[in-house]
C-alpha cells in the first residue's frame, strides 16, 4: 500500500479514535470500579465494616460479569447500546461495553491493591477513633497509590486491547483499520503499521504509570 497523505489521514484518526476510547472508558470505569473495589475490602469478613452478605453479593456479579468474553459481551449489550449512545457502531458506542467488560476488572485490581496495605496502619488510624471513611481517604487509599497506579497500567492497556477487538464490530480506531484492511484485503503492511502503533501507546501508557507508581512509592526515597 502506499503511504498517502489520505492513508496517513485515515492512521491518525485511527489513533484519535483508539485514544479517544481508552481515555473514555477508563476514566468511567474507574469511577465505577474504585468504589466497587473500596467496598469489597471494607465489607470484607476482616474489613472495617464487615457485612459478608453484601460483600458476597457483589463479589458474585462482579465474577459474573468478569466471565464473559469481551466479543460476546459486545455482542450483548448492543440493546444496552442503542438506547445509550443512539447508535451500535462508532467510537461512542464502544465506550458502553468497554466501561461494563472493564469496571468489573478494575474492581478486582483496586481490591488486591487496598488489601496489601499493612494492617498496623489501620489498627492505629482505629485506635485513634479514626472513622471508616477517614481509615479509607487517609490511610487505604494513599498507603495503596504505588499499587493502584501498577494496577492502572495493566487495566488501561488491557482496555486498549479491547478497542482493538472492538474494531471487528466497526467500532472503529486502530483496531477497524487493522480488520479493515489488514484481514479483509490482505495488506500486510497495513497491518503491521497499525500494530507498531498499538505497541508504541502500550508503551507509552506502561511507562508513564509506572514513573508515576515509583514516584510515589515512599519505600523509594
Amino acid at each position: 500500500m502506499l503511504f498517502d497523505s489520505s492513508v496517513i489521514q485515515m492512521l491518525l484518526e485511527g489513533i484519535w479514535d483508539t485514544l479517544y476510547m481508552v481515555v473514555l472508558s477508563s476514566v468511567l470505569s474507574y469511577m465505577i470500579g474504585i468504589p466497587l473495589g473500596i467496598a469489597l475490602v471494607v465489607t470484607d469478613k476482616d474489613g472495617i465494616c464487615p457485612k459478608p452478605f453484601l460483600n458476597r453479593v457483589m463479589g458474585l456479579a462482579i465474577n459474573l460479569l468478569r466471565s464473559i468474553p469481551f466479543i460476546i459481551l459486545l455482542i450483548m449489550v448492543i440493546p444496552v447500546t442503542r438506547v445509550i449512545v443512539g447508535k451500535i457502531i462508532g467510537p461512542n458506542a464502544a465506550v458502553v461495553p468497554l466501561v461494563i467488560s472493564a469496571f468489573p476488572y478494575i474492581s478486582r485490581m483496586v481490591e488486591s491493591s487496598l488489601k496489601e496495605v499493612d494492617a498496623g496502619g489501620i489498627e492505629a488510624a482505629k485506635s485513634m477513633g479514626a472513622s471508616s471513611w477517614q481509615i479509607i481517604v487517609k490511610v487505604l487509599l494513599p498507603e495503596a497509590k504505588p499499587s493502584l497506579l501498577v494496577g492502572a497500567a495493566i487495566s488501561v492497556t488491557t482496555i486498549l486491547g479491547y478497542t482493538a477487538m472492538a474494531g471487528a464490530m466497526g467500532e472503529g480506531g486502530l483496531g477497524d483499520i487493522a480488520i479493515r484492511y489488514g484481514y479483509h484485503r490482505y495488506e500486510a503492511d497495513m497491518m503491521f503499521v497499525t500494530v507498531v502503533l498499538l505497541v508504541v501507546i502500550v508503551q507509552i501508557i506502561q511507562e508513564v504509570f509506572t514513573r508515576m507508581a515509583r514516584r510515589s512509592d515512599k519505600r523509594v526515597r
